[in-house]
């Protein structure tokens, strides 16, 4: 809009239409897109062993052994007109302090959600299931190839 006796401020953008000539439409974001995207997000943060509960853990193993996989295990979406609430499913590594994972998660998935859906995230929930703890280092088996000693000089 410009007004009487004024003059452009050096360096504006000219406004744009608000919508593309002709019209406008209407765009519908699936759960399955809300849920991908902060399964991404989610799985993004350190301390995030897998998502998902058992049975789905071990559909994803599946999955991953056949070169698939399903960014949206362990997680899912209700989707409104404007807003979303999202609830995840994980498991935790072993050490992390999980109240803060927790948090960091939802951090990570409201600004995900937010940035690329344009949605308002209204509540991430997250249960953890279950702590990975890693196995010990097994020595190699007699008859295994063990790496050279260096000679004592």
């Amino acid at each position: 809009m410009e007004y009487p006796n004024s003059e452009p401020m050096a360096g504006s953008v000219p406004e744009l239409p608000a919508a593309a000539p002709g019209g406008g439409g209407r765009t519908i974001i699936s759960e399955a897109a809300v849920a991908k995207v902060a399964g991404i997000a989610a799985r993004s943060v350190p301390g995030v062993y897998s998502l998902g509960s058992g049975p789905s853990r071990a559909l994803g193993a599946i999955r991953d052994a056949v070169g698939s996989s399903d960014h949206a295990a362990g997680v899912r979406a209700e989707v409104g007109e404007t807003q979303v609430a999202v609830d995840i499913d994980l498991v935790a590594i072993y050490g992390t302090p999980l109240h803060a994972l927790a948090d960091q998660i939802r951090a990570a998935v409201y600004a995900a959600v937010e940035e690329l859906v344009g949605l308002q995230v209204i509540e991430v929930n997250i249960e953890i299931h279950d702590v990975y703890v890693p196995g010990p280092v097994k020595p190699p088996a007699p008859g295994e190839a063990r790496p050279m000693r260096e000679a004592i000089q």
